[in-house]
């Protein structure tokens, strides 16, 4: 893992996203038991604890306020903080993919923003996968709104075994996603 920076003050993604950007090469998700700090491996960044899995290789994160997820070992992604001890509010995912869990207190909201789209949890388990031209989301379990990036207000609602491609230009299309298209994901997740 690469750390470039961290900062609880605010920092700009090129797109003028107010964040504390941590710049990270990442994969991965585990149980947060599995994460605990102390563990063998295990490290701490901003709010989380972290640490790599193999096969396939990716990294773990346990998050303050019971977020855990996985990125890929060559996915690219940022950490938005909005102070040293309070629960991650975005995920900058620039590339690859990452199998989220998350049922946020309330009031807490949650996202991921990639070049092309915003996905917010409504408490679920969740992937999001990012290529140079589209992101997929795809819903396991509970709820995520999805909007293009440059139409946060015009969100679609994924429920369960639901994904949507968001292209840039293109309507965004919920589908039930078919059984080939959801094994391959969870594969990279060695789910």
């Amino acid at each position: 893992m690469t750390i470039q920076g961290h900062s609880p003050s605010p920092l700009r993604f090129p797109r003028g996203t107010a964040a504390a950007l941590l710049a990270l090469l990442a994969a991965g998700l585990a149980p947060a038991a599995a994460l605990a700090q102390g563990a063998p491996g295990a490290t701490t960044v901003g709010p989380c604890t972290t640490r790599v899995l193999e096969e396939p290789a990716r990294r773990a994160f346990a998050c303050t306020g019971g977020l855990v997820f996985e990125a890929e070992a060559a996915a690219s992604l940022g950490i938005t903080l909005s102070g040293e001890d309070a629960p991650l509010e975005e995920i900058g995912l620039r590339s690859g993919a990452a199998w989220i869990e998350d049922a946020p207190a309330p009031g807490h909201t949650f996202q991921i923003r990639t070049p092309h789209a915003i996905a917010s949890v409504r408490g679920t388990v969740w992937a999001v996968d990012v290529d140079s031209g589209a992101t997929a989301v795809f819903v396991a379990e509970g709820q995520v709104a999805v909007a293009h990036a440059d139409a946060p207000s015009r969100p679609v609602l994924l429920g369960p075994g639901e994904g949507v491609d968001v292209v840039p230009g293109a309507p965004l299309e919920v589908k039930t996603w078919g059984a080939a298209r959801v094994a391959a994901l969870m594969e990279r997740f060695g789910r």
